[in-house]
C-alpha cells in the first residue's frame, strides 16, 4: 500500500544547540497533507543514503552562507557566516536526491544550494550581481510572515502553473541569490531589479527552487504561499506510488546498446558497468537509481558487406560482444546477474540484484547460417533484430532496397527456427514487407523491442496503426522507444513525446501490448528521461495519465514477459 501522507524530509539548520527548524517548515508540509521528518546536519552518508530511499520527497531550509570553497571560490569581504556543518552534506544530499528523481523544493538558502550541486554559481553577495545601482532591500527587517517585494513569474514555468499568476508578492530576507542556474535549471522567477528568485528543472516537473521564504507566511493564518507546499506534496506522492509499482512489479526496457561502449579493456568495462560513469545511460548506479530491474543489452551489429570473409568477423565480434556482457556482469555479481526467463529476474530481484539479459540487434550476426542461432540461444540471448538499416539475407530493412519484398526464403527459416528454439522475433528496423511475413509466419508472438508511433511521427522505422493492431491481434508487443527522431520530426522531443507515444500505442492495441524500450546507448534519450536513473519518471508520467497501477506492471515489463514466456514454451 501507498501512504496517504508521503514521507516529506526537511533539512535542519544549525544553531547554539546544534540541530534546530523553524516552526513554518514542518506546520506548511502538516497543512498540505505531508508528514515532516526532520534531516539534521551530519555526514554521513550511508546513513543520508538509505534515508532518501525512504523519503518521498524533501525540503531544503534556508540558513547561513555556502562555504565559497566546496564551490572553488574564495571567501569574499561581503560573505556572511557560513554553515560548515550542513555543507558538505546537503551537497551530497541534493545530488543524491537529483539522480533518484525525488521531488524537491529549495528555500532561500535552499535555493543556492540546489545551484551549487548541479553546476552553477551563486553571488557571495548581491552587491556584487550586475543588477541596477538602485537594489531593493533584500535582506529585510520586517517579521518574516509579511510580503516585502513582488517577483515575477515567467510565462509557462511551473511556478507559475501553481499560483495561477504573473506576480506574486514575496518576502525577502537574504544577502546571497543565484548567480547562474547551471545547466539542469532555468530562471523563472526574478524580482525587478533583475535578481533570480525562482529556478526549476529543465528536466523533470518535481524540482523548484525559490529565494523567499513561503513557510513563514502560515505562521499568521495565511495561505498564500501553501500552494507551493501542495504541488511539493502532491508530487511526493504520486512518487511514492511509482516507487510502490517498481517495488512490487519487474520493471524492464527491452533494448539498450550499451556494449556499444565496451573497449577491449574489461577492467574499463566492468568499472563502466559498476560505477556512476557518465560514459553510459546505463550501469548498475543509475539502474538502481531509477529502480529499474532488468535491462536487454544486445549485441548490435552495424549492416556491413554479405561475404564469407564478413560473416566470420562478424559472428566473432557478436560472440565478443556477448562474452564482454558476461564479464561485467560477473565482476558485479553482488549487484548483478544474467538471466534468460522471467524466473531468473523474479529471483535476482529477490536477492536485491539488476538482471541483464542479451540479445542481438541484426540478424546478420548469423550471416546465412542456421545453425548459428542455436549456438547464440546457447549464449543466452531472448531476442534477436531481424534486420538494422540496410537489407540483409534475412529480409527488407525499413532503411532498405526492398530487395526480397519482405523475408527472403532464408528468412522464413529463420523465423522458423528461432519459435523452435525460443528466441523472440523482433521485427523492429524491418520494412512493413518483412513484418507482415513474419507476423503471418511466426507461430509464436514477435515483439518490436523500439518502436514508436508513425501516426505521431512519420518515420519509417516507426510502425502504423494498422501494423500495430496486426501485432496485437498476434499477442506481440510494440516497446515505445525515447529516439529523438522517432519521437518528433524537428528532433525535439522530450519525456512528454515519449508518454504520448505509448499512449497512443495504448489505444490502438490494448494496453496489454505497449512496453518501453528506451534505446539508451544507441542514442536513445530525451529531457525526462536521459538515462536508467530516470526510468522511474516515465512511471510517474503514466500516473499523471490516468493509468491504474494494474496497467503500468503490464507496461512497465509485464507484457514483454507474458510474450518472453509465450515464446519459450511454443
Amino acid at each position: 500500500m501507498t501512504r496517504q501522507h508521503p514521507l516529506i524530509g526537511i533539512t535542519g539548520n544549525y544553531g547554539e544547540k546544534g540541530c534546530e527548524l523553524a516552526d513554518g517548515y514542518y506546520r506548511s508540509v502538516l497543512r498540505a497533507g505531508g508528514t515532516p521528518v526532520v534531516i539534521p546536519p551530519h555526514e554521513d552518508r550511508e546513513a543520508l543514503t538509505d534515508l532518501l530511499d525512504r523519503l518521498d520527497g524533501i525540503v531544503f531550509s534556508g540558513g547561513g552562507d555556502i562555504n565559497p570553497l566546496l564551490l572553488g571560490e574564495e571567501p569574499l569581504p561581503q560573505l556572511g557566516s557560513v554553515c560548515p556543518q550542513r555543507d558538505a552534506a546537503e551537497l551530497f544530499l541534493l545530488r543524491e536526491a537529483f539522480h533518484r528523481q525525488m521531488p524537491m523544493l529549495g528555500i532561500c538558502r535552499g535555493i543556492q544550494l540546489m545551484a551549487a550541486a548541479l553546476g552553477g554559481s551563486v553571488w557571495q553577495d548581491i552587491s556584487l550581481s550586475p543588477a541596477p545601482p538602485a537594489l531593493l532591500k533584500h535582506s529585510q527587517s520586517m517579521p518574516r510572515e509579511f510580503a516585502s517585494h513582488t517577483v515575477r513569474l515567467e510565462e509557462g514555468s511551473l511556478l507559475r502553473e501553481i499560483f495561477s499568476a504573473e506576480t506574486l508578492p514575496v518576502n525577502s530576507f537574504h544577502h546571497q541569490a543565484v548567480h547562474e542556474p547551471g545547466p539542469h535549471l532555468h530562471v523563472t522567477a526574478q524580482s525587478p531589479d533583475g535578481i533570480i528568485e525562482a529556478i526549476e528543472s529543465t528536466e523533470h516537473k518535481a524540482l523548484l527552487g525559490v529565494q523567499w521564504h513561503p513557510e513563514c507566511f502560515i505562521l499568521r493564518g495565511d495561505e498564500t504561499m501553501m500552494p507551493i507546499f501542495r504541488w511539493l506534496t502532491d508530487e511526493a506522492r504520486t512518487f511514492a506510488q511509482a516507487k510502490h509499482i517498481h517495488r512490487d512489479a519487474i520493471i524492464l526496457d527491452s533494448h539498450c546498446d550499451t556494449p556499444m561502449f565496451f573497449t577491449d579493456n574489461s577492467r574499463e568495462n566492468i568499472t563502466m558497468f559498476g560505477t556512476r560513469s557518465d560514459k553510459v545511460l546505463v550501469n548498475l548506479p543509475k539502474m538502481a537509481e531509477g529502480r529499474l530491474d532488468a535491462s536487454i543489452m544486445v549485441a548490435y551489429l552495424p549492416q556491413g558487406e554479405r561475404t564469407e570473409e564478413a560473416y566470420r568477423a562478424v559472428t566473432a565480434r557478436t560472440d565478443l560482444l556477448l562474452t564482454q556482457i558476461e564479464e561485467i556482469v560477473r565482476a558485479n555479481s553482488d549487484r548483478a546477474g544474467l538471466a534468460q526467463t522471467r524466473a531468473d529476474i523474479l529471483r535476482l530481484k529477490a536477492q536485491g540484484k539488476k538482471a541483464i539479459l542479451r540479445g542481438i540487434e541484426n540478424g546478420y550476426a548469423i550471416g546465412h547460417d542456421l545453425h548459428l542461432l542455436e549456438h547464440f540461444r546457447q549464449r543466452g540471448i531472448v531476442y534477436m533484430t531481424l534486420c538494422h538499416n540496410g537489407d540483409n539475407d534475412i529480409c527488407d530493412s525499413a532503411r532498405g532496397n526492398a530487395e526480397h519484398g519482405g523475408l527472403s526464403p532464408f528468412g522464413r527459416e529463420v523465423v522458423q527456427e528461432m519459435n523452435r528454439l525460443g528466441i523472440l522475433v523482433d521485427m523492429s528496423h524491418a520494412a512493413e514487407t518483412s513484418f507482415y511475413d513474419a507476423l503471418e509466419l511466426s507461430t509464436a508472438p514477435i515483439v518490436c523491442s523500439h518502436s514508436s508511433a508513425r501516426a505521431l511521427c512519420d518515420h519509417p522505422r516507426n510502425l502504423t496503426d494498422d501494423q500495430m493492431r496486426a501485432l496485437a491481434k498476434h499477442g506481440g508487443v510494440a516497446q515505445t522507444t525515447v529516439y529523438q527522431g522517432f519521437l518528433r520530426t524537428d528532433g525535439q522531443a522530450t519525456i512528454v513525446d515519449a508518454v504520448d507515444h505509448l499512449c497512443h500505442a495504448a489505444r490502438i492495441m490494448g494496453v496489454e501490448h505497449v512496453g518501453l524500450g528506451t534505446d539508451f546507448d544507441g542514442d536513445g534519450g530525451v529531457p525526462g528521461l536521459a538515462d536508467a536513473s530516470e526510468v522511474i519518471n516515465f512511471t510517474r508520467h503514466l500516473l499523471h495519465r490516468h493509468f491504474s497501477e494494474e496497467d503500468i506492471r503490464l507496461i512497465m515489463g509485464g507484457n514483454f514477459l507474458r510474450v518472453m514466456e509465450t515464446c519459450s514454451r511454443s
